[in-house]
């Protein structure tokens, strides 16, 4: 089960080609939230003022017309069939549809946006789907002095909110129709990272609906606050991944460099978060496959050198850590590849700074950049352009994903065995790769300060294969795991870490890691995913889900 665990796979380049309510709601530091909730449950008293009622719970069952509707979520090769997909409006729905699953004995999945790379919502053991997607409500709480953001909000309607309202952004995710609720607690990250960090680092306050050893469904919010006796939840919710722990119900953002803000008498919401730029400069270049061009020489150069520039210019307070660039070289028989490059406009130098990023990319392999694009363009309408969001198109909606972390470029073995698959005959144009600019403000943490244990990294890299047909998953499966398997083919088929590879990240999940056919390495996958850091995940995992009501393939698991 996981809450939405994850984003969609790149940009435009792939886009072309996750007793009922007992005694009532218990909010444990609960206040306002809960005020909200009992309001959102309750009708209008006064008819005068009335409009439309609260939303939900809605009970949608097989041979309801909506049902069908609602089994689908971004990745169409997992459809599940439960006894019932309840969709919830507030906190204290939440509550009671766990609660009456777990008397029930039926086993319960949550999804927000829908964007999972594996089967964690639609696996046939799950029998009462959560529906978290109308839980959107974002705005600022005076009583946190932080903003709130429900899980079912997705990335766009949380800039548009931010940005409209107090000028404001999370370093979140560059794909709008992701929704918050995995994405954040997974660790979420996109073109603002490397200037402000992962989304993560500025998580303040966490609400989660959790099931006690005797059963009890309650909600419980947990703080980063030092005294907070619940903060070892809030720390599992800063990268642990989603369907570990509970059903988030509510997240709270606040930069730490705002709390002494916070606490001033009259804080200021658009000083608790980082400012949005107002313009991004963006450039985009396509990297025709031509042969007389694109030769292995050429292609292996040009990804070194975008590894090698990270290597550089990543590290915290860097003058080009407000740079974001994504290398998508896809299979030869898409004719090109391209590559997105993005900067705040505001920042001091910053066409000098792509400038320079561009010459040393093509630097020594005779390739241009001269006829890409470059332009100048509101900031919003790049961060909510529903074209960011979605891999495939309305038909092609089937994919794997494989990821890694990398500390430096790869090796040239590793970039000639990545030329020789996109050159082969058995890809199609919708395989290929990303190459995503990580690091600067990332590595300003260290790692035992959130659930996120790859700080000192400096790129991610993420492979994939999208496809319409279930008839052709095997090709496009084997395609994959065999690049896969060959580019890690030194540690066992897998990104063990080391002086390359950082292991994974678990918003990009992967069954693999944890199939002995495809991880030979004898590392387990949850070390790939969280090193050191997964012994106390799982000692929260014990203290807030010792019956283990969420779970799924990749989940924490209890202790021994």
């Amino acid at each position: 089960m996981s809450q939405e665990n994850g984003t969609t796979l790149g940009r435009r380049g792939l886009l072309a080609a996750a007793g009922g309510l007992a005694a009532g709601l218990a909010v444990t530091g609960g206040g306002v939230p809960a005020a909200a909730d009992a309001a959102r449950d309750s009708a209008p008293s006064d008819p005068a003022r009335s409009g439309p009622a609260p939303f939900g719970p809605a009970s949608v069952r097989p041979g309801d017309p909506r049902y069908e509707s609602l089994l689908l979520a971004d990745n169409h090769r997992f459809v599940g069939r439960p006894d019932e997909v309840r969709v919830v409006g507030s906190t204290e729905q939440v509550v009671r549809a766990v609660g009456e699953a777990v008397r029930a004995g039926r086993r319960v999945g949550v999804r927000s946006g829908g964007h999972c790379f594996e089967n964690f919502t639609a696996d046939p053991g799950i029998r009462l789907l959560l529906d978290l997607s109308q839980l959107d409500a974002v705005g600022y709480d005076p009583a946190r002095r932080a903003f709130a953001v429900e899980p079912g909000a997705t990335l766009g309607t949380v800039y548009r909110t931010l940005f409209k309202g107090w000028g404001v952004t999370i370093p979140a995710g560059g794909c709008p129709e992701v929704g918050a609720g995995g994405h954040l607690v997974g660790g979420g990250y996109g073109p603002l990272s490397r200037r402000y960090g992962s989304v993560v680092d500025h998580l303040y306050a966490v609400e989660v609906v959790v099931v006690d050893g005797d059963g009890t469904a309650r909600a419980v919010v947990a703080t980063r606050e030092p005294d907070d006796p619940h903060r070892d939840l809030w720390w599992a919710h800063t990268g642990g991944g989603g369907g570990n722990f509970g059903v988030v119900t509510r997240y709270w953002l606040r930069s730490p460099a705002a709390d002494a803000e916070a606490r001033s008498a009259a804080p200021d919401p658009g000083r608790l978060l980082p400012p949005a730029p107002g313009e991004l400069l963006e450039a985009v270049v396509e990297f025709p496959w031509d042969p007389a061009v694109m030769t292995e020489e050429a292609f292996t150069g040009l990804l070194r050198n975008f590894g090698t520039w990270h290597e550089r210019n990543s590290d915290p307070g860097s003058p080009a850590v407000g740079l974001y660039a994504v290398l998508e070289p896809s299979h030869h028989t898409a004719g090109g590849f391209l590559l997105v490059v993005q900067i705040d406009a505001g920042v001091p130098g910053a066409d000098g700074i792509v400038s320079d990023f561009l010459e040393q990319l093509v630097a020594g392999t005779g390739l241009d950049t001269a006829a890409g694009g470059r332009k100048t363009v509101p900031w919003l309408y790049v961060m909510t352009w529903p074209g960011n969001g979605e891999s495939g198109d309305l038909l092609t909606r089937r994919y794997k994903g494989k990821a890694a972390y990398l500390k430096r470029s790869f090796t040239d073995a590793q970039l000639s065995t990545i030329y020789r698959h996109l050159k082969n005959g058995t890809g199609t144009p919708a395989c290929g790769m990303l190459l995503i600019g990580y690091g600067g403000q990332v590595r300003a943490v260290e790692p035992g300060a959130t659930a996120v244990a790859q700080r000192d990294v400096v790129m991610k890299a993420v492979f994939h294969s999208i496809w319409a047909d279930a008839s052709d998953d095997g090709a496009n499966l084997t395609w994959l795991r065999e690049l896969y398997r060959e580019v890690y083919g030194d540690t066992g088929g897998v990104p063990v870490p080391g002086e390359v590879s950082d292991g994974s990240y678990i918003n990009y999940p992967d069954v693999d890691l944890a199939d002995p056919a495809w991880n030979t390495s004898g590392v387990p996958w949850h070390t790939l995913y969280y090193k050191e850091n997964y012994p106390r995940l799982q000692r929260v995992k014990a203290r807030w889900d010792p019956l283990d009501v969420f779970h799924h393939a990749l989940s924490v698991e209890l202790p021994a």
